[in-house]
């Protein structure tokens, strides 16, 4: 029998493709899918000098808790399914008040996101949103860039 170019193409856990070879239809459409962290900046910048590590930290935190809390929603489930091929863009935000008007913003539009505060020291270092399509929720993250 010859394959069905219409059946879907599974991964096994662990592998993953370039992001451009995904010609199935529910790989294309959950290719789209994105999962935005934001950082801020200056925890690895004096005067703060947070060890890279820790700051990384944060982010696995954040992107953790924002799937976890979401984890039944239809395009965080479809997110999780594309295991090695998941796509995570992370941005700068460059101190809390921005990321706390970012967090603000994002809440005001009803976007699903988790911040992350930094314990015993109550410090918000990060947020992360679930798995959105890009198209959904980028005009509210244009202005931050890529961490560098």
């Amino acid at each position: 029998a010859l394959p069905n170019p219409q059946a879907p193409t599974c991964l096994p856990v662990g592998c993953s493709v370039p992001y451009g070879s995904m010609a199935a239809s529910g790989a294309v459409a959950a290719a789209a899918l994105v999962q935005y962290v934001v950082l801020r900046g200056d925890l690895a910048r004096p005067p703060q000098s947070w060890p890279l590590g820790a700051v990384v930290a944060q982010g696995c935190h954040a992107a953790l808790a924002a799937a976890h809390t979401h984890r039944q929603h239809p395009d965080t489930r479809a997110y999780l399914e594309l295991g090695g091929a998941m796509r995570t863009v992370v941005l700068e935000a460059s101190d809390e008040a921005s990321l706390t008007a970012l967090a603000e913003t994002l809440k005001q539009h009803s976007i699903d996101h988790e911040v992350w505060t930094e314990q015993p020291e109550n410090t918000a270092t990060c947020l992360a949103l679930r798995p959105y399509p890009k198209d959904q929720v980028h005009q509210h993250l244009k202005k931050f860039k890529l961490l560098k």
